[in-house]
């Protein structure tokens, strides 16, 4: 089954009193990349996030958004830094000491300066949170599922109708191939004639070997043979299920490879028309691979 690399998804679930949103958005990458935005108190979660979407997702970029709101009033809890309290007081008294100035340090004084008032967040049970909000992580991924197979069934579909139009195409190339030699054949007389005015009897065994020679310097049977399994290949891996996406790019690039050699040794003008039309479909069919797990 084809996935899509973009989607949404989306899951909130109640955690010890605590509402948690998880909203997943993925886009089209090379390569699997996971980033995570979520509150600082739930950071050593990151790492294991990370690794329950990797298990799921194996191409493109998922943008994970991570929301913790309290569904009760938390009690803030307020940490004193004595340390830098008594440095605060020790520079203070010294530098009224030097400034010859009688008046005592304060209390409100050193409350007013910067480090002394910590305010510190309750701590999370890490462990327990764990144990549900994974189930959460699965939901928006589950959710986002939905959207990548419904793409990903589109997409299928645009390519079952493109690679018939290529593989009606091939056929075509196909059918004309063998007609290409007698067609040398007559141009190389009609011009050996005209060149000569007609006065020198040619020799039609002479002349079936340089037209042999010509035809097989743009005989495409090869190319054709090898663009019919790339296609059928193709196939076979679309039906095939999972990340296919890499793949299929490679046999894009085979089947253009291909394509163009057709094209270059095409003397023919409705060869030539009839590998336009290959490489105007196999370049929809590339974006599309773009777009796919």
């Amino acid at each position: 089954m084809i996935k899509s690399m973009t989607a949404f998804g989306r899951a909130e679930k109640t955690i010890e009193g605590c509402s948690y949103t998880v909203e997943m958005r993925c886009l089209n990458r090379r390569y699997c990349e996971i980033s995570v935005r979520m509150p600082p108190k739930l950071l050593p979660l990151e790492e294991r996030i990370k690794k329950s979407v990797a298990s799921r997702v194996l191409r493109g970029r998922v943008d994970v958004t991570v929301n913790r709101k309290s569904d009760f009033e938390e009690t803030p809890q307020i940490d004193i830094n004595l340390s830098m309290a008594k440095a605060y007081y020790r520079a203070l008294c010294e530098l009224n000491k030097t400034l010859g100035i009688e008046e005592k340090v304060e209390l409100k004084t050193l409350l007013a300066l910067a480090g002394i008032i910590v305010p510190t967040e309750p701590e999370v049970d890490l462990e327990k949170t764990w144990e549900a909000f994974s189930l959460c992580i699965n939901e928006a991924l589950n959710d986002a599922d939905v959207m990548r197979i419904r793409e990903g069934k589109s997409i299928y579909n645009d390519f079952q109708e493109r690679l018939q139009i290529v593989g009606d195409n091939v056929s075509d190339l196909k059918a004309l191939a063998p007609s290409v030699l007698s067609e040398y054949q007559d141009k190389l007389k009609e011009r050996i004639t005209r060149l000569t005015e007609g006065k020198v009897d040619l020799d039609p065994n002479r002349l079936a070997q340089e037209a042999a020679f010509l035809a097989d310097k743009s005989d495409i049977t090869e190319e054709i043979v090898r663009v019919e399994s790339h296609l059928r290949q193709f196939q076979t891996i679309m039906e095939s299920g999972g990340p296919v996406g890499r793949t299929l790019d490679f046999l894009l690039q085979e089947l253009n490879r291909e394509i163009n050699t057709i094209g270059s040794k095409a003397g023919d003008a409705r060869l030539s028309q009839i590998v336009v039309g290959v490489k105007s479909e196999l370049e929809k069919i590339r974006e599309q691979v773009q777009n796919i797990e």
